[in-house]
């Protein structure tokens, strides 16, 4: 007879390290968990440098607010992208002058005198210069709505995580994500939301 040894007990989920984190120690299994995830969405928005000091804002805040969470299905994800957010928002002037230089900017190869019938380059440049008129688009867009379409398009969040993450009514979320898809539409096509 064959003994089999006793099942390990599943991780305990965000709720439950939540409430165990009276210390910072006791913490950071939650970061060990979503520092990747926060980190990348960060950088997305603001650059490298600035998420590597927002990643360690973002769980100090959570941690100091760790009593104020609420658990859900969906667990401490998009409570961690409201305060990813937020900090953002405080920096909110830096990144809309990068979507602005950038739309501003001449398009990666542009200046390349190579084959002509490169279609490598050809198609370099012609994302290039669809996302010189992204960046654009984006840094016109009102803070709310560009948090939506961000939070959708590049963290691939539900509308009710999304709801979750920037404390807004579930219909707040579509009608926002609806008009910055809108104003994507009018800047770059009705084939912009295949490469979304």
């Amino acid at each position: 007879m064959t003994e089999t040894a006793p099942a390990e007990p599943p991780p305990p989920s965000d709720g439950e390290l939540i409430e165990a984190g009276e210390t910072p120690d006791d913490f950071a299994r939650l970061f060990d968990r979503y520092s990747v995830t926060i980190h990348r969405y960060v950088a997305r928005r603001l650059g490298t440098a600035e998420a590597d000091d927002l990643l360690g804002q973002t769980f100090l805040v959570a941690f100091e607010r760790r009593h104020r969470y609420v658990d859900s299905p969906a667990g401490a994800l998009p409570w961690l992208y409201g305060i990813a957010t937020n900090l953002i928002h405080r920096r909110r002037r830096d990144e809309v002058r990068q979507y602005r230089a950038y739309a501003r900017s001449e398009p990666a190869g542009s200046e390349q005198h190579g084959d002509p019938l490169s279609t490598d380059v050809a198609a370099r440049v012609d994302a290039a210069v669809a996302t010189r008129a992204l960046t654009g688009v984006l840094a016109g867009l009102r803070k709310v709505e560009r948090d939506v379409l961000l939070l959708y398009a590049w963290e691939d969040l539900s509308y009710a995580e999304i709801a979750l993450a920037l404390d807004l009514p579930i219909g707040t979320v579509r009608s926002r994500l609806h008009r910055a898809r809108r104003a994507l539409r009018s800047a770059l096509g009705p084939d912009f939301e295949e490469n979304l």
